[in-house]
């Protein structure tokens, strides 16, 4: 038997086993004292917590792995879920798994209120008055700058409730924070020089341990505040990017508009919404630590240090800043007009290198690569020498900033130090700890030096948050050119969605954006046009080009109809007035309301194939939520590549859920067929087909045309193809009379379209009938010209027709 340990237990297990001893004494007489009900009650009540505890635990572990096998589901078959409010939930992957996201759109009433302030900007901001393009204002630190900002922040922090509001003040918690620890480091490192110099070991030791105590607080606050300035500049991008999504991409066609109407920003968006807007948010964030943290930092080291060394000192301060605020903004350089040049230069590039991957193709058949080499090099060349000019300048300017920052300020800083010794009654309380330390000579040194060493800490740290303040100045040109961009493109945006392109105390140019007077009328059964001018419109204030004076057509259900005519009258045109991608200037087009199911579909000249699974391009411009809510499957959607001659895609691409480049893995003709495909799924009752048959064979062609009838979609076909007149009811023909700008409207069988043919038959037997005199001609040319002159031979005489034409002459 092992025997019992006689060691005693410490005084601290003591006290616990007393606590627990005291304690349960009294759990146990409140027990025996309570009833034996109360008791039962209890113990029921403690059950039923760990039952709904665990139920709670067993739903909540379902729900997540239901939402987490939604979330697998959804991201691979590119779908999404539609909420009441109107918002989407994506999942996006993140990790081994998925994270959810919700979208919420942008209201209206939003779009209306901010309206006022990109489109009509108070006259004291110097932007013009009424609808000026912001594009026409120069970047710089004014009125306008400020303008453009705020109105850039009432988007980016919508309410003061908002996410990004609440990550600003904890910022700026952090910033106040290291603006404590800063005096609080100033403070010990005195003490610590004052206990060395003293030779006080164990203080010194103890001031050591708060050192490294105050470090460890002092990094962890200094790597928060990079954290959050982070997400600040995360959480302004996700804002401002989904405002403009919003704002670009909707049913008013403003991603089109931006680029072939509007041109207030040219044909780089992508280079506004990617990079500009990155940089702005960056610049943004920045700002409110390199702004704001440096003012209060210079507000309260200023009070220290009015404090230690008297007034004099900071007057010599205050007019040391404004005396350095004036060199350096009178010596800067324009560093906003600069970027924005420079953006507007990489967007171009940038621009140029899009154009060659889009066209490689064309290229590569051309053996165009030295010319678009030429054009590559000669732009980059523009944008490297752009980028030198600002490095010179910049070079010019840091000589000076770091001179006047670091040294001039050195040097000022130990004359302010100064002045408690050699001035104690102009010191403080510098001056007036010398003045009593007056005859006491090793205090007055210990005290000297650690007055000497915090008024230095105190000065580094002054200095540093002015340096700052004074290197904002070319942050805030940057900024200012980054704002200014940004604030163009949303401007313009907003431009395009109002349609607000009325100028004050300008006349409006003839078919220009502000002289549109047309009328669209949509929930119409059918397609009308009345009176309507077909223009090619040119890019904003220019006015257009007339193809077509006016014309005026009906088609109701079951009227198929074939716009024909040669290149460049304007057949496409026609379809882009419908589709109200170029504007309306006269006239009224009246058309059904929805786009798609029930409505009206476009097939362009070009293929479109989107990113996605081989259902999305079937599909499109519907996701997989769509295709469900429509009480769709993939048999519809197999029976509709089934009738478009397309049935063998899913079995040789891999299934629905296959991702390809569909562009490059699809032939012409497929492409083709995918848009039939896409009408087929979607069944509108009208339908406008571009050329979408131009690269499959004649056989197949009509078969497709014929399937589209069979489904009740009305034809609108815009081709040269006079085969296709079979399957249509009109032909409208474009292109006639002396200037090419006249056309007619006729129906395809009539008399006089049967008199028309049987005229072109007889010219055509004519024709036919002088072929054998043809060839007999054609036997004597050959004759003629197979003699040659010979020494004794007879002369040759001219051929019969010359002897004809002198007789008839």
């Amino acid at each position: 038997m092992a025997s019992q340990s006689t060691l005693r237990g410490s005084a601290a297990e003591e006290a616990i086993a007393a606590f627990i001893e005291k304690y349960g004494n009294l759990i146990r007489s409140k027990l025996r004292n309570t009833t034996r009900t109360t008791r039962l009650l209890a113990t029921l009540a403690l059950a039923a917590s760990i039952i709904v505890a665990g139920e709670g635990t067993r739903r909540k572990w379902q729900r997540e792995r239901k939402e987490k096998e939604q979330g697998r589901k959804l991201l691979r078959t590119n779908s999404w879920l539609h909420n009441k409010d109107g918002s989407r939930t994506i999942y996006v992957p993140y990790k081994d798994g998925t994270s959810k996201v919700v979208i919420h759109r942008t209201k209206e009433l939003t779009f209306e209120a901010h309206r006022r302030l990109f489109l009509n900007p108070p006259r004291v901001s110097g932007l013009g008055e009424g609808h000026v393009p912001a594009a026409q204002t120069k970047p710089g630190l004014n009125l306008a700058f400020l303008h453009q900002f705020l109105s850039l922040m009432s988007i980016v922090i919508p309410r003061w409730t908002s996410k990004e509001a609440g990550l600003l003040v904890s910022h700026g918690v952090f910033l106040m924070l290291r603006t404590y620890l800063s005096l609080v480091v100033a403070r010990l490192d005195g003490e610590i020089v004052r206990d060395l110099v003293a030779g006080n070991g164990k203080l010194f030791l103890w001031g050591l341990i708060k050192w490294c105590g105050l470090g460890g607080f002092a990094s962890y606050t200094n790597a928060m505040i990079k954290f959050l300035e982070s997400k600040v500049s995360i959480a302004f991008r996700t804002r401002l990017t989904r405002y403009i999504h919003d704002l670009y991409l909707n049913d008013n066609l403003n991603y089109y508009k931006l680029a072939n109407l509007d041109g207030g920003v040219g044909q780089g968006a992508d280079q506004f919404i990617t990079q500009d807007l990155t940089l702005f948010c960056a610049a943004a964030a920045n700002l409110y630590s390199s702004l704001g943290k440096p003012f209060v930092d210079i507000c309260v080291f200023n009070y220290q240090l009015y404090r230690s060394l008297g007034p004099l000192a900071l007057t010599g301060l205050l007019s040391n800043y404004f005396l350095t605020a004036s060199i350096l903004r009178r010596l800067s350089p324009p560093f906003g007009k600069l970027k924005a040049v420079e953006g507007r230069k990489e967007g171009d590039f940038r621009g140029l290198h899009a154009r060659l991957i889009a066209n490689a193709e064309e290229i590569a058949f051309y053996g165009g690569a030295e010319m678009e080499k030429t054009f590559l090099n000669r732009e980059f060349k523009s944008l490297k020498n752009w980028m030198e000019g600002i490095y010179m300048l910049k070079i010019r300017y840091n000589i000076l900033e770091d001179f006047i920052l670091k040294y001039s300020w050195s040097a000022y800083g130990y004359l302010l130090s100064s002045l408690p010794v050699f001035l104690p009654a102009w010191g403080g309380l510098g001056g007036a700890s010398e003045q009593a330390a007056h005859g006491e000579k090793d205090g007055r040194e210990r005290t000297r030096m650690k007055d000497f060493i915090t008024n230095k800490r105190l000065m580094l740290s002054l200095a540093d948050a002015g340096g700052r303040m004074m290197y904002s100045i070319k942050d805030l040109s940057e900024l200012a050119g980054y704002t200014s961009r940004v604030y163009t493109l949303i401007s313009t945006l907003h431009r395009a969605h109002a349609n607000a392109y009325y100028v004050r105390g300008r006349e409006n140019e003839l078919y220009s954006l502000s002289d549109v007077q047309g009328t669209i009328q949509k929930g119409f059964d059918g397609l009308r046009l009345e009176n309507v001018p077909i223009v090619a419109p040119a890019l904003w204030p220019q006015g257009g080009d007339e193809l077509i004076e006016s014309l005026s057509l009906i088609i109701r259900q079951g009227d198929h109809l074939l716009i024909s005519g040669p290149n460049g009258v304007g057949k496409s045109a026609i379809a882009r007035v419908v589709a109200g991608l170029w504007p309306v200037y006269r006239g009224l087009v009246s058309r059904p309301k929805n786009t798609g199911e029930d409505g009206i579909m476009f097939l362009p000249q070009r293929p479109y194939l989107s990113i996605g699974t081989l259902r999305d391009q079937v599909i499109y411009p519907d996701g997989e939520a769509d295709m469900r809510d429509k009480r769709k499957n993939e048999h519809d959607l197999k029976r509709a590549l089934d009738h478009a001659k397309l049935g063998y895609l899913p079995g040789r691409e891999g299934g629905w859920d296959t991702r390809k480049e569909w562009k490059d893995v699809l032939s012409g003709g497929e492409k083709q067929r995918i848009g039939i495909a896409r009408l087929l799924y979607h069944e509108p009752r009208y339908a406008f087909i571009d050329e979408g048959t131009s690269a499959v064979s004649s056989d197949v062609e009509g078969l497709l045309y014929e399937t589209c009838k069979e489904k009740g979609i009305t034809l609108i076909t815009i081709s040269t193809r006079a085969s296709l007149k079979k399957y249509h009811t009109y032909n409208l023909v474009l292109g006639m009379g002396e200037k090419g700008d006249e056309w007619e409207f006729q129906r395809i069988g009539t008399k006089q379209e049967k008199m028309h043919v049987e005229r072109e038959l007889h010219e055509l037997r004519e024709r036919l009938a002088q072929v054998e005199e043809w060839k007999s001609r054609r036997e004597e040319i050959e004759a003629e010209l197979a003699k040659v002159w010979v020494e004794g031979a007879d002369e040759l005489g001219p051929p019969p027709y010359i002897e004809v034409i002198e007789v008839e002459v």
